[in-house]
């Protein structure tokens, strides 16, 4: 009996996975355990290990796919099985599951490039040889021809670096639309356009074709396709920025007090008398705990037409991966102490950079309000996103020295560190949220800690 693999669900907040790496496709065979396919979330990788022996009847979606969870994914089971009434509605790859194997019938490959020879020779069926190093598949090579593109110009993403019809496609999007006669004359002398053409709409006509460039001297840049974390993540800021009215609000506190604290903590954790290191940063987030009960109005989710209120607070710590920025929240961190926020902390910044890391206390609907440091590299001020539906984000600077009135008119340089507050203009007023923050550096300013 066929099975059929989903997508799973990794915790409650993800709605869609991205296919990293088929391990397995069409016509291969598999063992109870074998894994099938790599894939992740916007924060998190996993694998996915066959939950049966047999073969992959069906794979519905390519490297690269975003699928949304408990949706089919492959079907196990054994050679000419029907597995017709084990999977229903339509996937962006029924082509390719053929469980009559009419793609064999038709001379196809696993490509759905059509085999002239009619059998499955992959160097036949797959391959029309234009050098030694350069492959290119049958409907490539004619749409090549009939579009006056020069294949010698394309990079393959095919196997070996064959060149597909994909391929051809990709080129002909960024190609300006061309007259018939430019084609011909493109074909004959080799010239492509380069530019807009100046005819109707932009199309490009026989005086707008230019040499190619040469590729070893005349290209002075490389385009690389980006990660499908980093799309994740621009996709989440770009819906951010264009969904919100947000305002960033810049105010230093006087860091003397938590540079004393600082070296009382390193001092006891040589002690013993602690186990854990506390660092600045620690110290900054037990403040804007400390300012958050006292603001319940910033500690809210923006919700369109309500606001929600938390009676407890959440924290979101923006940490920096290989793998991209992740948020992850302390639940209930106002039950913490400064020494259990420091621990929290510390263990979930090592799940984020080795992969661990539960995906629902990253979800920015898991937090109430989140903090983004970048003082450890020097930066003085900048202006976070934040992560909606919150209503704001604190930013934290480096440490520089600003003069101060120290009283009696005597005025010294002082240690001030940078808070950077951007708040949604539709959840928080701009008297409220400069309230906000001037209470984060009182309480920076006067903070106690018991360990």
């Amino acid at each position: 009996m066929a099975d059929v693999v989903i997508m799973p669900k990794q915790g409650q907040s993800v709605e869609s996975c991205i296919i990293t790496e088929l391990k397995k496709r069409k016509g291969d065979s598999v063992k109870k355990g074998d894994v099938l396919f790599t894939y992740e979330t916007d924060k998190a990788s996993f694998e996915e290990e066959s939950p049966a022996e047999g073969v992959v009847l069906a794979c519905f979606y390519e490297e690269g796919d975003e699928v949304p969870v408990l949706e089919n994914m492959m079907v196990i089971g054994q050679p000419g099985e029907d597995y017709s009434s084990k999977v229903s509605g339509s996937h962006p790859a029924d082509q390719k599951a053929d469980p009559a194997g009419q793609d064999e019938a038709k001379g196809k490959d696993k490509t759905g490039e059509v085999n002239p020879t009619g059998d499955n020779s992959p160097a036949r069926a797959v391959y029309t040889s234009v050098s030694s190093e350069l492959f290119v598949s049958p409907r490539a090579r004619k749409l090549a021809e009939k579009e006056a593109v020069d294949v010698s110009q394309l990079t393959g993403t095919g196997p070996k670096g064959r060149i597909t019809e994909h391929d051809v496609r990709a080129f002909l999007i960024n190609r300006p639309r061309m007259t018939p006669l430019a084609k011909k004359l493109a074909a004959e002398q080799g010239t492509q356009p380069y530019a807009p053409g100046s005819g109707l709409a932009g199309t490009a006509r026989a005086a707008d074709l230019a040499v190619p460039v040469n590729t070893i001297y005349g290209i002075d840049y490389e385009d690389k396709k980006i990660s499908n974390i980093r799309k994740l993540i621009a996709r989440s800021m770009h819906a951010s920025l264009q969904n919100s009215a947000q305002l960033t609000h810049h105010l230093g506190a006087d860091a003397r007090r938590i540079l004393e604290l600082r070296k009382k903590a390193k001092a006891a954790l040589e002690e013993g008398k602690l186990t854990v290191n506390i660092t600045l940063n620690d110290m900054v987030c037990f403040a804007v705990i400390k300012a958050l009960k006292k603001y319940p109005g910033v500690n809210t989710h923006f919700l369109g037409d309500s606001k929600r209120y938390f009676h407890k607070v959440h924290l979101g710590l923006a940490v920096d991966t290989d793998r991209g920025l992740m948020v992850p929240v302390v639940r209930n961190a106002d039950d913490l102490s400064i020494s259990g926020l420091a621990t929290q902390f510390k263990e979930m910044a090592a799940a984020c950079r080795n992969g661990s890391i539960n995906p629902d206390i990253l979800s920015p609907e898991a937090g109430t309000f989140t903090v983004s440091n970048l003082g450890n590299y020097g930066v003085e001020m900048f202006t976070p996103v934040i992560n909606l539906p919150q209503s704001a984000i604190l930013g934290v600077n480096t440490i520089v020295p600003r003069p101060k009135d120290l009283g009696d008119g005597v005025y010294a340089f002082v240690p001030f560190i940078g808070l950077s507050l951007t708040y949604d203009h539709r959840s928080l007023d701009g008297g409220e949220a400069t309230r906000f923050l001037k209470q984060i550096a009182t309480e920076i300013e006067t903070l106690e800690m018991e360990w």
